[in-house]
């Protein structure tokens, strides 16, 4: 490939003023219209940022970049940065460009910006490929380890990457309480009204690292258990505390949530703010880590022991953990449906127009409990296929019915979206939905879950099962799954092992046998059997690949949610190609 040398250590190098200049034109831009030769980047360690404006992760991630180009460039460092760009018109380019710093290919340049794509393979934005001074991948990860380490991991190398892994692990073998919370400017910790406390003061108590965002649905439920946990252990006079890490953006924000807290807080903005969520591996929010009397990690997160078992729970240590355990399997053995829907005086469900249905006249049945709102595109999206999939199991098996559980926010919208739906439901507000999300570790919606006649909890992951195989799939047991996995085998037998297809004509699909996938097609998940086009990273279901799937494709896009931009889907922290 142009521009691509073999080095003598073997390792592939890449020509920069070759990959990055035009067929007329040999210079780089930066936003005020200045042009930069493009062999003046020779000797520089450069960072290739392909970005776009429209995508959410990249417009979170480069300030975070261009915090760390600023503290290299301060130090000296041979360092240049230089964009990429995704976006398709020149007013969304250079509104973009105009906050950035560094270098970038001319927008004009379609070409040169193409062909950088597909060299390096981008799949999904932001997408940060760092070359050492003479050409060479130091890495495809540079969004990663941008956000896990900043400017001290220049030059971003693996070797530079895996020392700071080393480091850390060093570090975490030999924690106390003060490695974790002292940095070299601060000592101490705040309290809601300003007070500064001294780390010290928190030795050989048992602490909580309380790593929250203010505006996330699920710190926001997750605070005020924790509060009432807090203040009943201190009532007790354990020796427990817990330190708020806020990942909030905003001061204001963290000012307005801390001042309900009856806790402390590392500052706001704090460098540890950074260190923090990477040393301890943080995946999900809210999460509680426990650091036990002499400073060692307990337990990385306790939340859902806290949510379950609120106070009891305490202090946290493997063996109570275990006695925890054992009593869950007890509860779990005892279930029935009563005491998953029955609450004191709310012993009934609602139909149409309100009416009060009996608990009891469930029992014996097989239930569905659906977590869903109107307000989640998704949601919308599902509720067709759940009601035709609903309609056909009652059909052949009237012992059979669906429970809503609301996540809307108000009355009406409740109202609103309940009429869609031909089953049951809780009120709107009933505090059991609370209990019920908590018991089944409902993360997001919408779920489906599946109680068997004898009340025992038969699936949590009846919503997976209805989208790959519909009302086949009833009464959701392993069985039962068992049951059409074979018959799918039986059927794969007669499936042609390669194809084309009009929605991938660029290669030919092959059949392939994958854990778990999205359709590209219908864009529902699947399971076991793909048409997949690995090169790509496309699948179509079997049924989408053998059918018109052109008209069920057309189908499926009512009430879908609308992508960040044609051809591509935002996902948590990277916006990837369909």
């Amino acid at each position: 490939m142009a521009g691509v040398e073999t080095a003598a250590n073997g390792v592939g190098s890449h020509d920069l003023v070759s990959i990055l200049s035009g067929e007329s034109r040999d210079f780089l831009v930066r936003h005020n219209g200045d042009q930069v030769k493009t062999s003046d980047l020779k000797g520089k360690v450069v960072a290739l940022y392909f970005s776009a404006s429209w995508c959410g992760p990249c417009r979170r991630f480069t300030p975070k970049l261009i915090e760390v180009y600023g503290e290299l460039s301060s130090q000296g460092k041979g360092f240049e940065v230089v964009f990429v760009s995704g976006d398709e018109d020149e007013e969304a380019f250079n509104g973009y460009f105009a906050k950035m710093p560094w270098l970038a290919i001319p927008f004009s340049d379609e070409k040169t910006r193409d062909s950088l794509n597909e060299l390096f393979k981008v799949r999904g934005i932001p997408h940060l490929v760092i070359l050492s001074e003479s050409g060479v991948v130091l890495t495809e990860e540079g969004v990663e380890a941008v956000r896990e380490y900043g400017a001290v991991a220049y030059p971003f190398s693996q070797e530079k990457i895996k020392q700071f892994q080393e480091q850390e692990l060093a570090a975490k073998q030999a924690q106390t309480l003060r490695s974790v919370l002292v940095s070299n400017s601060r000592d101490f910790l705040v309290s809601n009204n300003g007070t500064k406390v001294p780390v010290s003061e928190l030795e050989g108590k048992v602490v909580g690292l309380y790593f929250s965002v203010s505006s996330f649905p699920g710190s926001r439920e997750f605070t005020p258990l924790l509060v009432k946990v807090y203040d009943k252990l201190k009532e007790n006079g354990e020796n427990f505390e817990v330190v708020l890490v806020s990942l909030d953006d905003e001061e204001s924000t963290f000012n307005h949530s801390f001042e309900r807290m009856p806790w402390l807080a590392i500052p706001f903005k704090d460098k540890a703010l950074e260190k923090l969520p990477r040393y301890f591996e943080l995946e999900t929010l809210p999460t509680l880590v426990i650091l036990g009397p002499d400073g060692k990690t307990l337990n990385s997160n306790v939340a859902e022991l806290v949510e379950e078992h609120g106070h009891e729970a305490y202090p946290f240590t493997p063996e109570k953990i275990q006695e925890l355990a054992e009593l869950a399997r007890v509860r779990l053995e005892s279930q029935t449906l009563e005491s998953l829907l029955v609450s004191g005086e709310l012993d009934y469900v609602i139909g149409k127009g309100g009416a009060k249905i009996p608990v009891s006249e469930l029992v014996g049945k097989n239930i569905l409990l659906y977590f869903s709102a109107h307000w989640c595109p998704p949601c919308r999206a599902f509720l067709p296929q759940l009601i035709a999939t609903y309609n056909k199991i009652k059909e052949k098996d009237s012992a059979f019915e669906l429970v809503f559980l609301s996540s809307d926010k108000d009355q009406s919208s409740f109202d609103d979206y309940f009429a869609e739906m031909p089953w049951l439901a809780l009120p709107f507000g009933d505090e059991r939905k609370k209990f019920l999300s908590r018991k089944f570790k409902i993360r997001g919606i919408p779920s489906l879950v599946a109680i068997g006649p004898s009340g025992k909890t038969v699936t949590t992951e009846a919503r997976g099962l209805i989208m790959v195989h519909g009302a086949d799939a009833y009464p959701f047991t392993d069985e039962r799954i068992k049951e059409l996995e074979a018959e799918i085998e039986e059927m794969a037998k007669s499936w042609p092992k390669t194809l084309k297809h009009h929605l991938h004509e660029e290669h030919e699909l092959v059949l392939t046998r994958r854990r778990q996938y999205n359709c590209d097609g219908c864009k529902d998940a699947g399971q076991g059997w793909s048409f997949y086009c690995e090169e790509c990273d496309f699948d179509l279901h079997p049924k989408c690949a053998l059918e018109d799937a052109e008209e069920k494709s057309v189908a499926n896009e009512e009430g879908e949610e609308k992508t960040s931009k044609e051809g591509y889907v935002c996902d948590g922290e990277v916006c990837y190609k369909v």
